[in-house]
């Protein structure tokens, strides 16, 4: 399945890995690391995932939120200040408070933050989003060229079409499509809900953490191939981007086994499908 672009990559043909993390690993704070996770209860630094990106390809990356606070938007300044790979940051903000645009103004001088995200999937409210808060604080975004993030579970998918409609100027990205149920082979519900959300034309899809969404020690390449189908059909090759999730990805599979699923998948795409696909929509959306 391919649908053919002429656009041209503009940025010297550079790849992007457009989802990962870092942190220093705080057993209290990062609660969401659960003991099944063991192998992520560590840190996990700038210096370990160079080496990853430059052992699968890779010239760059935009490095994602994992905490809700403002503090860690300054770690991970720190970090892509120190480390030129790192090319953009989504940080956190707390989009319902009433002086938003005024933090947001502060972030905008800080030429590595990209946009914001909050954990959407984690809130009791599976509607807040829509809270008129919520919706205050996304429309202030525009106005300083700030993306977001949308990170939920498939089943507050419903919600997104009024959501995003709302703001047809803001730039919205899926992260991890979504999360649908890869593992149980649920699909009819999900490919419904994406693609209604795929009919606004100001939000893209990040192809990233399907491996946690499958049976992290079972999974084969024909599990994903379903609903990388379904990504493609109804985002197009300009609104799709790679993402490892690293070092999230490692409870399930390594980077390479990662990157691997997407390669093959994408091995029959044209070259300026696949540039799109490994960096040049992630440059654009995200202003790298």
């Amino acid at each position: 399945m391919s649908a053919l672009t002429n656009a041209p990559l503009g940025d010297g043909g550079l790849r992007i890995d457009a989802h990962h993390h870092l942190w220093k690993f705080d057993p209290v704070r990062d609660t969401w690391i659960t003991d099944e996770m063991a192998a992520i209860q560590r840190d996990f630094l700038p210096e370990d995932f160079k080496l990853v990106l430059q052992e699968n390809g890779f010239d760059g990356s935009v490095v994602v939120q994992t905490d809700q606070s403002e503090s860690e938007n300054e770690l991970l300044l720190n970090y892509a200040n120190a480390h030129d790979f790192i090319k953009g940051i989504v940080g956190w903000t707390d989009l319902q408070d009433n002086n938003v645009e005024d933090r947001l103004g502060d972030y905008a001088h800080s030429k590595k933050i990209k946009g914001f995200r909050h954990v959407l999937q984690g809130e009791a409210d599976r509607g807040l989003m829509l809270r008129s808060a919520f919706m205050n604080g996304i429309s202030t975004l525009a106005k300083f060229g700030f993306t977001y993030d949308i990170l939920i579970f498939s089943d507050q998918l419903h919600y997104i079409p009024e959501f995003v409609a709302g703001f047809p100027s803001q730039k919205f990205v899926i992260d991890h499509i979504a999360k649908p149920d890869i593992k149980n082979k649920k699909i009819d519900q999900w490919q419904k809900e994406i693609k209604e959300i795929a009919k606004h034309q100001n939000v893209s899809c990040k192809i990233s953490g399907m491996v946690t969404e499958a049976d992290w020690k079972n999974w084969t390449q024909q599990d994903f191939v379903p609903y990388l189908d379904v990504i493609v059909e109804a985002f197009g090759t300009k609104r799709i981007m790679y993402g490892s999730d690293w070092p999230v990805c490692l409870v399930a599979a390594s980077y390479e086994s990662v990157h691997g699923i997407v390669q093959q998948y994408f091995s029959s795409f044209s070259e300026n499908e696949q540039g799109l696909f490994f960096g040049g929509n992630a440059i654009q959306f995200y202003n790298l």
